[in-house]
């Protein structure tokens, strides 16, 4: 049955949001990012020393056609924090450089 596996592909995405407060759909992983997109985004959170779940899009190309399709958002990485899309690379660092993305993460950052 060709039609469960999108499918079930599309739950697995929708359950790991779900049960991961902060997740990053990226190319890579963590520890080896397989793009410069990818490795900035991770950089950021690290950066902040959130604990973030991963997910590498690249085994599988119908990760990123479902996760696409659920987002609305067609570029990786995305980052989701609370079940929400927060977006991709752009602007997590945006976000990171104005301070917002510690907000959205409720991390307190010390003053200079």
């Amino acid at each position: 049955m060709p039609d469960t596996e999108p499918s079930q592909i599309r739950d697995a995405i929708e359950q790991a949001i779900e049960q991961n407060r902060v997740i990053l759909f990226m190319k890579g992983t963590p520890d080896a990012p397989a793009c410069g997109f990818s490795a900035r985004t991770v950089a950021a959170l690290q950066s902040l020393e959130i604990q973030f779940a991963a997910v590498d899009v690249l085994p599988d190309p119908r990760i990123r056609e479902e996760l696409s399709a659920i987002s609305r958002w067609p570029t990786i990485p995305q980052l989701f924090v609370g079940g929400e899309l927060v977006g991709g690379c752009d602007i997590v660092t945006e976000m990171y450089e104005s301070g917002e993305l510690a907000q959205t993460l409720g991390v307190a950052i010390a003053s200079p």
